[in-house]
């Protein structure tokens, strides 16, 4: 009974808020690239590139993390604290290495339920523990489990031990340096210096020491005749104007104005500041900044995009219209630039623009079935059409997504009372009833 309180109160310190409560980004250009600086590694990790999802969860820490599935998170402020693609690939190998290995399944081996496996958590109470430091890691570790507890920890070291080994051989696989990954860790040295967390002590630790960790890659690293291969200079150019568009809309304005200060034209420069604009309400200055972007390249779909929104959120919907059909035109297959010129065309009520928009948003969700906000645009059609269970399909779909069982519940049964037998969405509408149901019963076995 005692260990099996341990090792819980452990692993709910162990694990920080789960993805789902923590903010999601979704952005069509960084998810692109996150696919593409991967691509090589995941299939020498011998997955398919079609399976691995990667998510962008907005959170200053320095983390990333795998869950169930083939699922890597990525925090914005890991995004943020690398330098450059390579640092972000070595990242993105440790976390294949979980996944190839298992280890958010394998977890509960360790660890009862099953969790998520982290590159570094430095935050809290996880901190105290993982470092063995402080009053909560002396407390637990003071519950008279100390075996059972040095049993647990070094089986999460091992794990990561192990998915630093894999990501070495993933990236010399792709031919890619191990220098960014060394780098990296030494970042993290650096903050665990800064959060005085203790270098000597690897007993109480759930990660190897840093120290331990790059000495141990180096020897893999620096054999490897990937060694000296430089980044793709494209594939940097990509990941410096994606890391000035992420701080522009994740940082404080103050802060974003000083890293990307006036003066300074690059894309990423132009980006941070469109973005810190807007979130500040002064769409006049964002839309001079996202001009001059599209200045720099007229047919790029991302500038487009940005350009489009801010008209769009600024109540200009006529003229945000043909920027984003040119954004469309430029990136057909992009599901969230099919949504966004999608509900600039719902906005207005002209039939005209409703016919538009539909296929739009049909393709959007074929090519992405997990963006909420697509349904939500879609059954607005639906509903202006009178067409009302697949307005209540769609609602489904939305609620389904965003964790309302309740909800998708009474919108499936609404969709499947109307719908005719045999058909595809009618066969959609009871899988969703089916999935709804089992979550329902869940939340009550919870409560009891």
């Amino acid at each position: 009974m005692w260990l099996r309180a341990l090792l819980a109160l452990l692993a709910s310190l162990l694990l920080a808020l789960p993805a789902t409560a923590q903010s999601i980004l979704r952005d069509a250009e960084t998810e692109a690239f996150l696919r593409d600086i991967s691509r090589d590694m995941v299939v020498a990790a011998g997955l398919d590139p079609r399976n691995v999802q990667f998510v962008l969860v907005g959170d200053p820490s320095i983390n990333a993390f795998v869950t169930g599935g083939q699922n890597v998170f990525i925090h914005s402020g890991l995004f943020i604290a690398a330098d450059n693609v390579n640092e972000l690939q070595g990242v993105i190998a440790h976390e294949l290495g979980h996944i190839t290995g298992g280890h958010a399944v394998r977890f509960g081996e360790g660890a009862g339920p099953a969790g998520r496996i982290s590159l570094l958590s430095l935050l809290g109470a996880a901190a105290a523990v993982a470092a063995g430091a402080g009053e909560a890691g002396m407390a637990i570790l003071g519950l008279g489990q100390t075996a059972a507890m040095s049993k647990f920890l070094s089986f999460t070291r091992d794990q990561e031990s192990r998915a630093d080994q894999a990501g070495a051989s993933f990236l010399s696989k792709a031919g890619l340096s191990g220098r960014g990954s060394i780098a990296f860790f030494r970042k993290l040295q650096g903050e665990e210096y800064r959060l005085a967390i203790p270098q000597n002590n690897e007993y109480a630790r759930t990660h190897p020491l840093s120290s331990t960790r790059i000495n141990n890659l180096l020897a893999v690293y620096e054999r490897d005749k990937a060694w000296n291969s430089a980044s793709d200079r494209a594939l940097q150019a990509r990941f410096e104007r994606i890391k000035g568009k992420l701080s522009g809309y994740v940082e404080e304005p103050r802060i974003v104005m000083q890293r990307y200060p006036e003066g300074n034209n690059t894309a990423a420069a132009l980006y941070a500041r469109a973005y810190a604009w807007h979130r500040s309400g002064y769409p006049d200055q964002a839309m001079t900044e996202a001009s001059r972007l599209v200045a720099q390249a007229p047919n790029d779909p991302y500038f487009l995009e940005l350009e489009g929104q801010i008209l769009l959120e600024s109540g200009k919907v006529q003229e945000a219209l043909p920027v984003l059909r040119r954004a469309v035109a430029f990136a057909p297959n992009e599901p969230m630039i099919l949504t966004l010129l999608g509900h600039a065309l719902v906005t207005g009520e002209d039939p005209r623009l409703q016919a538009e928009a539909e296929p739009l948003l049909r393709k959007a969700v074929n090519l992405d079935r997990e963006n909420p906000f697509t349904w939500y645009q879609l059954g607005v059609i639906y509903d202006r059409r009178g067409d009302k269970p697949r307005a209540a399909l769609a609602a489904a779909e939305r609620f389904s997504l965003e964790g309302n069982a309740m909800g998708a519940m009474m919108n499936a049964q609404v969709a499947h009372a109307g719908l005719r037998p045999g058909t595809p969405d009618y066969i959609r509408a009871d899988d969703i009833m089916l999935v709804a149901s089992d979550a329902l019963e869940a939340q009550r076995r919870k409560k009891r």
